[in-house]
């Protein structure tokens, strides 16, 4: 934590903040040539001084989470899905009438969640530059015409969208050793 202190205030934080106001105004400029794309909240970018460094948004047609999905999976770009702890506010700005709110409610309480409402959301810091919301813009711009790889299906317990046939192997990642190690946990990083 202090080292990452010590950078932001050798960077300096009116810096960040120029840079962010930068990175926001490009995006939202850019977003507009991704068809059928819906920004929530401020979508003007000669207000990106307004904002803070995040731009949710939905893609008309397709499950934010899919979405979601199809970035990380297929272009390593991270984004967040969902509601992002304020339900309310983004069910307020998503417009969803109160029979649709009860209804994926019912469907949750069933253990149901490949239906929840929610966004899509870029986050912006101070280590992304323009390349990063090109390769964003570009794939956004490829999901919706239909042009990724992967074949997703919804996983209903946890709402999750993950490529079919997909297993996470975390013996891949790490070395779990039970036998004769007194920490009891993960040995060490072994990536491939």
């Amino acid at each position: 934590m202090a080292a990452a202190a010590k950078d932001l205030m050798a960077l300096g934080m009116d810096n960040i903040a120029a840079h962010e106001d930068e990175l926001i105004s490009y995006t939202l400029n850019r977003l507009c040539s991704v068809p059928g794309l819906k920004v929530y909240g401020e979508p003007d970018p000669s207000r990106s001084g307004e904002k803070v460094g995040v731009i949710p948004f939905n893609v008309n047609g397709l499950s934010h989470l899919k979405v979601a999905a199809i970035l990380g999976y297929e272009a390593a770009i991270g984004v967040r899905s969902g509601c992002f702890c304020a339900h309310p506010y983004v069910v307020h700005l998503l417009g969803l009438p109160e029979q649709e709110q009860e209804a994926w409610q019912a469907e949750v309480l069933k253990g149901n969640r490949g239906h929840l409402p929610g966004m899509v959301r870029a986050s912006f810091g101070c280590y992304n530059d323009t390349d990063d919301i090109d390769r964003l813009i570009d794939m956004l711009q490829r999901i919706v015409k239909g042009d990724y790889r992967g074949d997703y299906e919804v996983h209903p317990g946890s709402g999750d969208f993950l490529p079919k046939n997909y297993t996470e192997l975390f013996s891949d990642y790490f070395l779990l050793e039970d036998e004769g190690d007194i920490s009891g946990g993960v040995h060490g990083y072994c990536g491939r």
